[in-house]
């Protein structure tokens, strides 16, 4: 709102230097607070136009003005203020407001006008127990910064730290203790038509909500103090080198998340021994397998192995060309037909066509989501031809002359339409 020079209103040619209602409706129609205040009308004006205050930021709400009084626009500051960063937070508050104002004062004002004044003796019912509490008081409260002001980062590698699930930057792990502490409150909501037993459950809840908090910190302490962190991944540069040899396979990654609640019961060594040990019954399991099919095929010696290998190999590449020789067209025509299908066999909607709508799909490009919803028109077109509806074609942008004709012969040779109809 611009300041305003000398102004005087149309009604009573009193001054408004500090304060006027301008009418949104009329050109040039400016009252003052009293004349408005009346409802005066002057030509087309009228009391229920609509109307913007203007002032000239002079204007105190609380009292005559004096020094450090609080204008109309400071006060709307304010309040803009205590909805977006809420009560507490005064330095954002006064930041907010602009340099006129310290945090002290937006404290003490708000306090003294919107609680302990008259407005809040109005607005906030003595009914309310507390009434407005500053939880991040020097008080040790669940809100005081030294209980959430992080720890300095610990120095651990960055492969440990994806190991461990730790983010230095925050000090917190993907999956802390009681993981689901946050369920007790993520629900509550403060009513003011709340009885007495509901104020105290929430208050129940909010206290084990804390007490778990304090828990969850506490644990973090006595890892930091006994260097627990660093005992757990302690692992010499062999044993690195070792473990950076194998690539771990993803099936390894999804067994090592699933089992992540065993860190806190093994120590890195431990558990990456239980993971190599597994990888090797797994090698030993494949190994006996292959063991088993030499003793089914008569082999005995692992020299004979190898010859076996090379000779199977080779009966093997030996009934692929006699298949491919004897084979013929038929099997060219399949192998080609095959080869059609394997471009939209993975699509939706492949399981419900017939073998002949697969093969129509595949010489059309058309895939078979779309054949169907195009079958379902036609189809639907022709019953209501048939019956002496007159219906208009609804059929898609993308279906052309010569697709609409191929699917048209298709579904008259197959009995699905008539072309009388």
């Amino acid at each position: 709102m611009a300041e305003l020079g000398e102004k005087y209103c149309v009604y009573c040619l009193a001054d408004m230097s500090s304060l006027c209602f301008r009418c949104t409706e009329c050109q040039d129609m400016e009252l003052c607070p009293e004349c408005f205040s009346a409802g005066a009308e002057i030509g087309h004006h009228r009391p229920y136009h609509g109307y913007q205050l203007v002032e000239g930021r002079r204007f105190t709400l609380w009292g005559p003005e004096a020094e450090g009084g609080w204008t109309g626009h400071e006060e709307q500051l304010l309040l803009d203020a205590i909805e977006q960063f809420g009560f507490g937070n005064w330095e954002d508050m006064a930041a907010h407001i602009g340099a006129s104002r310290t945090p002290q004062e937006v404290m003490e004002h708000y306090i003294s006008v919107y609680i302990d004044g008259n407005l809040g003796k109005a607005c906030i019912p003595d009914t309310i127990p507390n009434r407005v509490t500053d939880h991040t008081c020097p008080s040790g409260g669940p809100l005081y910064p030294s209980l959430t002001t992080p720890l300095p980062p610990l120095d651990i590698l960055v492969a440990e730290q994806q190991q461990l699930g730790y983010m230095p930057l925050r000090d917190e792990y993907e999956i802390e203790y009681d993981q689901d502490a946050e369920t007790l409150i993520s629900e509550l909501s403060v009513n003011y038509d709340d009885d007495d037993v509901e104020i105290e459950l929430k208050h129940a809840h909010v206290d084990m909500y804390v007490r778990k908090l304090c828990e969850r910190q506490r644990r973090k302490n006595i890892a930091r103090d006994y260097n627990l962190v660093r005992a757990f991944l302690g692992k010499d540069e062999k044993e690195k080198e070792l473990a950076a040899r194998r690539k771990v396979t993803k099936e390894e990654k999804e067994l090592r998340l699933k089992l992540q609640p065993l860190y806190q019961f093994m120590s890195c060594k431990e558990f990456d021994d239980l993971f190599e040990n597994m990888h090797k019954e797994k090698m030993l399991r494949a190994k006996i397998r292959e063991l088993q099919r030499y003793r089914r095929n008569g082999i005995t010696k692992m020299e004979e192995s190898a010859k076996y290998e090379a000779a199977r190999h080779k009966r093997k590449k030996r009934k692929n060309k006699a298949a491919t020789a004897t084979g013929g067209a038929k099997r060219g025509k399949e192998d080609g037909r095959e080869g059609e299908f394997s471009a939209i066999e993975h699509l939706p909607g492949f399981e419900l066509l017939s073998n002949r709508e697969k093969v129509l799909c595949s010489s059309l490009n058309l895939s078979p989501a779309r054949y169907m919803t195009v079958k379902t028109i036609i189809i639907k077109d022709n019953l209501q031809k048939r019956q002496g509806i007159p219906s208009k074609s609804r059929l898609p942008s993308y279906l052309d002359k010569v697709l609409k004709e191929r699917i048209m012969n298709f579904l008259t040779e197959s009995g699905w339409i008539s072309r009388c109809a």
